[in-house]
This record gives C-alpha cells, sequence and structure tokens, in this order.
C-alpha cells in the first residue's frame, strides 16, 4: 500500500494513516499500485458555477445555476443546487421548481473558455500529453514524467490539482489508473475534489456488479437492449464470446467485450482533431412557422462559419438539431461536395433539411453545425460551373474583412435583419 496526502504532497509506501502526519489533513489518496498508474482524466468540478462564485463571496453558499431563461436549460449548477435535485441539462423551469431561491446566471462562455484554457496550459506543464475532451476535462498521460517533476505522476496530479485551485479558485476531480476507460470512470468516483484509483488488480472485480450503462457509448437505448437480453451488470458481459456480441450488436460488441475485462488500449492523443463546430439557440416559445425558424437558422449559421474560420477548418457535412416540445431531439444530416466555410453555404444545405422536417410540429431549440470536418486549405474552391458560387464567396469574404476593421455588426445581409 502507498498513501499521497493531497494537501501537502506528502507520502510514502506503508498503510495508509487516519491523517497526514506532516499536516494533519484527512485528504489522503491510497491503493497498492498508487505509484505505479499514470493515466488520468481530469474534471472541473461544477466549472461555470465555480467559475461563477470566485470571488463573490455572497455566493459561496448560495445554490447557483448557470443557464437560459425559462425556455432554456441548466448548463451547470454548483453543488450546492445540486442537493435540491438540479442537473445539468434540465429545463430550467423544472430546475426552478427544485430550488425556487437558486441565484441564476446567464452563461458567460468567453469566460469560460479563457478560464478553460488556463486549466489547460497548468495541465500542460505537467505533460504534454495532454487530450482535452471539453472546456473543462481532459485525459493526461504521465508516462515516464517522474524524473521530470521528482516523483510518481499520483504525487503530480495531486501538485497540479493544487495549483490549479490555488491559482485560478477552481477545484478539479483526478481519477487515476492505467488505462483512459478506467482514469475517466474514477474521476466521477469522489466529487468534488476528488482523487480515485483503479488499479489493475481491482478493476475487473470493481466493474463486474456495475451496471452496463457505466460503460462509454452505453446510452439508454443500448442498455435498455442489453438488459433485455439478460445483460444487466458489467460481469454479465463477460459471459459473452466477443463475435457474438459484435454479431448481435454491432461495432460496438467490441468494446464491450474488452471495457467489461478493463482493457482498453486508446492512446492519450493531444492533437484530437475537433469532430464539429455547432451553434443553437431555444426560443421564448415553442414554434412551428417554417418563417420563423427560418430567421432563426441564419445568425447560427453565420456563427458556425465564424467559429470554422477562427479555427482554421472546414466543414464537409451540415447537421441540423431541432428540439420539440416535449424534449425530443430531431437530427437531420448531409454531406456536402466541397468543404466549406461559407455561412451561405451552410444555410442553404440546412435550410433544405429544415424544410422537410417542418411538419406542424412545435420546437423549441434550432441548431446548426459543420461536420466532417477539415483542413481551411479545402474550403470553398472555385467553381468553373457555378459562377453565382463564386460571387457568393466573394461577397461573404468582403463581408468578413469590413467586419475585421469595424466589428461583427458593421455589415449584415437583408435576411439577418
Amino acid at each position: 500500500m502507498s498513501w499521497l496526502c493531497r494537501d501537502c504532497g506528502a507520502g510514502e509506501p506503508a498503510d495508509r494513516p487516519p491523517r497526514c502526519p506532516a499536516c494533519g489533513s484527512p485528504r489522503l489518496a491510497a491503493h497498492p499500485e498508487l505509484d505505479r498508474l499514470s493515466i488520468a482524466h481530469i474534471d472541473c468540478d461544477a466549472f461555470y458555477a465555480t467559475v461563477e462564485k470566485r470571488g463573490r463571496p455572497e455566493l459561496i453558499d448560495r445554490p447557483v445555476i448557470v443557464g437560459g431563461g425559462r425556455r432554456g436549460v441548466v448548463s451547470a449548477a454548483c453543488y450546492v443546487a445540486r442537493m435540491y435535485g438540479v442537473r445539468s441539462a434540465m429545463p430550467m423551469f423544472k430546475a426552478l421548481e427544485a430550488c425556487p431561491e437558486a441565484v441564476v446566471i446567464h452563461p458567460d462562455m468567453a469566460k469560460y473558455a479563457a478560464v478553460g484554457r488556463q486549466v489547460r496550459a497548468l495541465m500542460r506543464a505537467a505533460t504534454p500529453l495532454v487530450e482535452p475532451l471539453s472546456i473543462d476535462e481532459a485525459f493526461l498521460d504521465l508516462t515516464g514524467t517522474e524524473a521530470v517533476h521528482g516523483g510518481s505522476p499520483a504525487r503530480t496530479l495531486a501538485a497540479l490539482a493544487r495549483r490549479i485551485e490555488r491559482d485560478l479558485g477552481v477545484t478539479v476531480s483526478i481519477g487515476l489508473s492505467y488505462n483512459k476507460f478506467l482514469a475517466k470512470i474514477a474521476s466521477d468516483l469522489d466529487k468534488p475534489r476528488g482523487f480515485a484509483v483503479i488499479g489493475r488488480a481491482d478493476a475487473v472485480g470493481f466493474l463486474g456488479p456495475k451496471p452496463v450503462g457505466l460503460i462509454w457509448g452505453v446510452g439508454k437505448a443500448l442498455e435498455a437492449r442489453l438488459n433485455a437480453d439478460g445483460i444487466a451488470r458489467i460481469e454479465h458481459l463477460r459471459q459473452s464470446d466477443e463475435r457474438d456480441l459484435v454479431a448481435r450488436y454491432g461495432a460496438i460488441g467490441r468494446r464491450l467485450h474488452r471495457f467489461a475485462r478493463g482493457e482498453d488500449d486508446r492512446s492519450v492523443e493531444p492533437d484530437r482533431p475537433t469532430k464539429s463546430i455547432s451553434a443553437e439557440t431555444t426560443f421564448d416559445r415553442d414554434r412551428a412557422d417554417l418563417a420563423f425558424l427560418r430567421a432563426e437558422l441564419w445568425p447560427l449559421c453565420e456563427t458556425v462559419s465564424r467559429r470554422l474560420k477562427k479555427s482554421g477548418l472546414a466543414a464537409r457535412g451540415v447537421t441540423l438539431k431541432l428540439k420539440t416540445a416535449q424534449f425530443r431531439t430531431v437530427t437531420r444530416s448531409m454531406h456536402l461536395g466541397q468543404a466549406t466555410q461559407l455561412a451561405e453555404t451552410l444555410f442553404r444545405s440546412a435550410e433544405a433539411m429544415l424544410a422537410a422536417a417542418v411538419d406542424g410540429t412545435r420546437y423549441r431549440l434550432i441548431g446548426v453545425g459543420g461536420a466532417d470536418l477539415d483542413d481551411a486549405a479545402e474550403a470553398d474552391p472555385p467553381d468553373l460551373f457555378d459562377p453565382a458560387a463564386n460571387k457568393r464567396r466573394k461577397v461573404e469574404h468582403a463581408m468578413d474583412e469590413v467586419r475585421a476593421k469595424l466589428g461583427k455588426d458593421a455589415i449584415a445581409k437583408g435576411r439577418g435583419m
């Protein structure tokens, strides 16, 4: 057994004491494999809400919800609000019914992104192998960093957590294991300010009694199907042959077979490509009319176009997202002949899918995304057979130049007025 004090960094290969002998802290991480594991998942605790509470002592003990108006959804809830049953992605009206005294703060994505970049920079100071999953979580591979930091990956992670909290006012939870699948599970075991470990010797025993829904990629529909087939717990998967699982459930059957045994050979990829860039908006009231939905679609396409250009990416596909009054999500996708960054091209494709989808159903949300991303160098090549497309490209590039000089509201197309 080895133990490590998460507050002062003291530790040794011995049985865990009740408190740290050096500083008296009870926050000790202990595991027989603590000094031999190097794959971690770090997740910021209630990130948006935590960022909002920084520097505002009047909010420290108050329930805080980050989200839109009553028609929106909860983007984040602090742990005080979670005690009332408030959860991310919950409709705001339900969240306020559960916790009417909550302080509601409108999301400030630019602020969260800035803090997220600061967290990421501190992660990369610990190891160059950082694979971001979102603005507030990432995988880290600290293999071979012992000589650089003068201690085990576990000790480096504890020091990183202290530095993020001290310098940025954000707390994190850490999962440490020997692969990404188990590290991600471990980070959810001890929140907030957690540090959980799953080793090779205890992985199979730990996973066995857990529901199959714990496995990454198993959603509610697949979990229900597995349960109907008599596979309710992960240990049940280990009784099935891999070929049988693939034959019955498709490609995910291979993942089910391997993850059930604690096997995951995915490496931490620091340059994992962005899969999509999207934007969406929630309406004040449910809408079914095509003209309104089309008008809401255009500024979203402009937002996606602007983000593609800023990221140096182009989209070879377009995805339309609609959410019904009953919170059912409807998606439509279209593959483009050429990669694009143009709002006009995104809009024309999404508009065609929207027209086909509108059938009297009332929607509360619309979104659009650019998918199958490619390098910007491949975007919008000249088309000898469509002079109008060339003109649209030149017009949009000219508008971009005006906006770069005078601001994004300096010029607009008529449909956006």
